[in-house]
């Protein structure tokens, strides 16, 4: 059986891709493999991840993740900032997901986010973003 692929998009296996990033063992180097992660993560409903990458100034008190969305793919659109000597950045970018449980009509939904990132003790995290 072949790898699973990383649900970010970039075409390698979630062990050689989010993985690491996501069991502790790296960090993301960039603002971009960040949102990936992240992405990945809601893909996966990992939220202890997204509550680790998550600045602690803006994390809400509790994430649940809606198990009724099913996230289909990432097409990033954009990064200002955000590389490897970088404090800040920005990554633009489309999520796209299916909702609708068992037995329900399924919904297609696009998620357009420009996130806004920066580093915290050396890690970057995901500070807010505005959508549309």
């Amino acid at each position: 059986m072949p790898p699973r692929r990383c649900p970010c998009g970039t075409g390698l296996s979630h062990a050689e891709c989010c993985g690491p990033l996501h069991d502790g063992t790296a960090a993301a180097a960039t603002a971009e493999q960040l949102v990936r992660s992240r992405y990945s993560a809601f893909a996966l409903g990992d939220a202890g991840y997204l509550e680790r990458t998550w600045d602690p100034a803006t994390r809400p008190r509790s994430l649940t993740l809606d198990p009724d969305v099913r996230w289909t793919g990432l097409e990033v659109l954009a990064t200002t900032g955000g590389g490897l000597f970088d404090a800040e950045g920005t990554v633009a970018f489309r999520a796209y997901s299916r909702a609708g449980g068992e037995g329900h009509a399924q919904a297609e939904h696009t998620h357009r986010e420009r996130s806004r990132v920066r580093r915290v003790g050396g890690r970057w995290v995901y500070v807010d973003g505005d959508i549309g």
